[in-house]
C-alpha cells in the first residue's frame, strides 16, 4: 500500500527535472506534457481521488506536503498541482453520479476552476441550470478535462462542474509570475448543467455534502475554506524553500567583487539565510498544525467555530506572507546576478509574489476579519 512518505519522496525525486524544465514551462505558459506525465506516473494526481474511482483516497493534508515538495523545483508546477489535486478533492463532494462521470475515463482526470461569479448568468431549467459566463485565473486549464465555476442561483451561490466540451479558453495569460500555470480565462456559452453537477456553496462551507456520506474519509467532514486555500499557500512555501536552496548553493561559492573573499563569510548573508530558513519552517509548522487540527476535529465529528475558521483563514494568508518575506530577504541579498533569467532565485521571487496576490491569500482581508471577531464585532465577509 502506498504511504504518505512514499508520495512525498516521489515528489522530491521529480524536483531536479522540474528545475531543468522551469524555463521551458515559463516559455510555454502552461505545464509541459512531460511534467504532467511525470505527475501521473508518480500517482501524485491520484492522492485525493477516492479509492472507489481508482485513486489513493488520502485526505487533503497529503496534497499540501506534495505541493510544498514540488514547489522546490518549479513554482508553476506546484501551483497547478495544488489546484488539480484540490479540485479533485472538491469533486469528491458531489453526488455519486457526477463523480462517476468525472472519473469515467481516468483516475488522473484534471480539473481547473474559476471561483469568481462576476459576469456569470444562471437560470433554472428542467433538471438543472442554463449557465453562461466568463471566469478568470483558471490555472492549469489547458490540460484540464473539466472546470469548476461559481455562479449565483435563485437560492444562492452554486459551484458547477462543467466538462471540456462546454467551455472554451481565452488565452490572455501574459504575466510577470507563475507564467507556466496558464491561468487563462474560461468562457461558457449557454451550457446545460444537470442538477447533480451543481452543488450549493453553503453546503461545502458547512461540510454537509453528498461526499461526506459517500466516502466517509475525514477530509470530507472539513469545511471547504478551512482546507482548500492551503493548497494555494503550500506551493508558495515550497517556492521559498527552493529559493533558500538556490541561495545556499550560490553563496557557498560566490566571491565578493568589492571586498574580495567568499561571500559566505559575511555575517549579513548568514543572518539573512537564517531568518529566511526560520520563516519557512514556521510556515510549514502552521500548515501541518492546522491540517492535523482540522482532521482531528473531523475525527470527533465536530465543526470548527467561527473563531477557528477565521483563524485558519488568517493562517493561510500568513503562511503566504511568511514565504514571500523569506524570498524577498534572499533575493535582496543575492546581488545583481539574481536579476538574470538564468538565476532561479529571480523566478522564485516572481512566482511567490504572483501566488500571494491570489484573493484567498490576502493578509489584509484575512487579518481584518479575524481581528473583528476577536474584538467582539461581526465579520463583514461571510465566506469563511
Amino acid at each position: 500500500m502506498t504511504t504518505r512518505e512514499e508520495l512525498v519522496s516521489r515528489a522530491a525525486d521529480l524536483v531536479p527535472a522540474l528545475r531543468d524544465r522551469a524555463a521551458q514551462t515559463e516559455s510555454l505558459r502552461c505545464i509541459p506534457q512531460e511534467t504532467t506525465d511525470d505527475l501521473c506516473a508518480a500517482e501524485l494526481l491520484r492522492v485525493s481521488t477516492p479509492q472507489r474511482f481508482g485513486g489513493l483516497g488520502f485526505d487533503y493534508d497529503v496534497i499540501l506536503d506534495v505541493a510544498q515538495e514540488l514547489g522546490r523545483g518549479c513554482g508553476s508546477t506546484a501551483w497547478c498541482y495544488g489546484v488539480w489535486a484540490s479540485d479533485s478533492w472538491i469533486v469528491g463532494l458531489y453526488p455519486e453520479r457526477a463523480q462517476q462521470e468525472y472519473w469515467s475515463h481516468s483516475a488522473d482526470t484534471l480539473c481547473a476552476s474559476g471561483f469568481s461569479p462576476a459576469g456569470a448568468n444562471v437560470a433554472a431549467v428542467d433538471g438543472g441550470y442554463l449557465l453562461s459566463g466568463h471566469w478568470d485565473f483558471a490555472s492549469g486549464c489547458d490540460a484540464s478535462n473539466w472546470v469548476l465555476v461559481v455562479g449565483i442561483g435563485e437560492a444562492g451561490p452554486l459551484m458547477f462542474l462543467v466538462p471540456r466540451s462546454d467551455f472554451t479558453i481565452e488565452d490572455n495569460w501574459y504575466v510577470s509570475g507563475l507564467r507556466g500555470t496558464g491561468s487563462k480565462d474560461i468562457v461558457i456559452q449557454e451550457a446545460i448543467v444537470p442538477d447533480y453537477r451543481a452543488l450549493p456553496l453553503v453546503d461545502m462551507w458547512e461540510a454537509r455534502t453528498p461526499g461526506r456520506e459517500l466516502h466517509g474519509t475525514l477530509g470530507y467532514r472539513v469545511p471547504l475554506l478551512s482546507a482548500v486555500t492551503y493548497a494555494l499557500a503550500a506551493p508558495i512555501v515550497g517556492m521559498a524553500q527552493g529559493a533558500l536552496e538556490a541561495f545556499e548553493t550560490t553563496m557557498a561559492k560566490k566571491v565578493s567583487a568589492m571586498r574580495g573573499g567568499n561571500v559566505a563569510e559575511l555575517a549579513g548573508v548568514q543572518m539573512r539565510l537564517a531568518e529566511a530558513a526560520v520563516e519557512i519552517q514556521a510556515a510549514r509548522l502552521i500548515i501541518h498544525h492546522d491540517a492535523q487540527e482540522n482532521l482531528d476535529r473531523a475525527r470527533r465529528d465536530e465543526m470548527p467555530s467561527v473563531d477557528d475558521r477565521l483563524r485558519y483563514r488568517r493562517n493561510q494568508a500568513y503562511v503566504a506572507t511568511l514565504a514571500v518575506r523569506a524570498v524577498n530577504r534572499l533575493f535582496e541579498a543575492s546581488g545583481g546576478s539574481a536579476l538574470f533569467d538564468s538565476d532561479p532565485i529571480q523566478r522564485f521571487h516572481r512566482d511567490a509574489h504572483a501566488g500571494s496576490h491570489h484573493v484567498s491569500l490576502s493578509w489584509y482581508v484575512a487579518s481584518e476579519q479575524y481581528g473583528r471577531v476577536r474584538l467582539g464585532l461581526e465579520p463583514t465577509n461571510l465566506r469563511y
